[in-house]
């Protein structure tokens, strides 16, 4: 099974693994309290990103389950827009991936999202994940049209008041 996630690129990004280096950059751009609409909360402070991505480099403590989490940069601007995560698990088939995106406020409608989202689910093929599942609120139209764009189709399931999308790779 996938333990640590690998830099990859796409025609316009290059996803890294997320360190605790990122967290000052990603606190501005993960600054906007409308990015919480959805998922509730508030803009975290770099000293708390700055934990989380600490806790998040260890690992999860399930030595079943692996955390991957890149930072996506936009090559051109070299700069950080936004994070992308894989928490990978098994099941009878072997892999399972659930993945998630944000992407900040001032580069969104640019197509980021979605390129980064499509070049994990390449990355996840590439390493033998046999199903991508999101979960994503019900009321988030520019998710839904991410994970639309890159494959994934809604479910009848549910589970914490969001809606299961689901891609069969194999």
């Amino acid at each position: 099974m996938i333990t640590r996630p690998e830099t990859f690129r796409t025609d316009r990004l290059t996803l890294v693994p997320l360190e605790v280096a990122h967290a000052d950059e990603m606190a501005a751009v993960l600054s906007d309290p409308a990015l919480h609409t959805f998922i509730g909360g508030a803009p975290d402070t770099a000293q708390a990103l700055r934990a989380r991505y600490e806790r998040w480099g260890l690992g999860s403590p399930d030595p079943a389950e692996s955390w991957c989490n890149w930072a996506i940069r936009l090559r051109d601007a070299a700069c950080l827009t936004g994070t992308l995560q894989a928490t990978i698990t098994a099941d009878e088939r072997g892999a399972v991936a659930e993945i998630a995106w944000v992407v900040g406020t001032p580069w969104q409608r640019r197509g980021i999202a979605t390129e980064a989202a499509r070049g994990l689910v390449a990355w996840l093929r590439e390493h033998a994940v046999h199903t991508v599942v999101a979960h994503i609120h019900p009321d988030h139209e520019a998710s839904a049209a991410v994970a639309a764009a890159i494959g994934l189709t809604s479910t009848d399931e549910w589970h914490d008041g969001e809606i299961r999308w689901q891609l069969t790779i194999g």
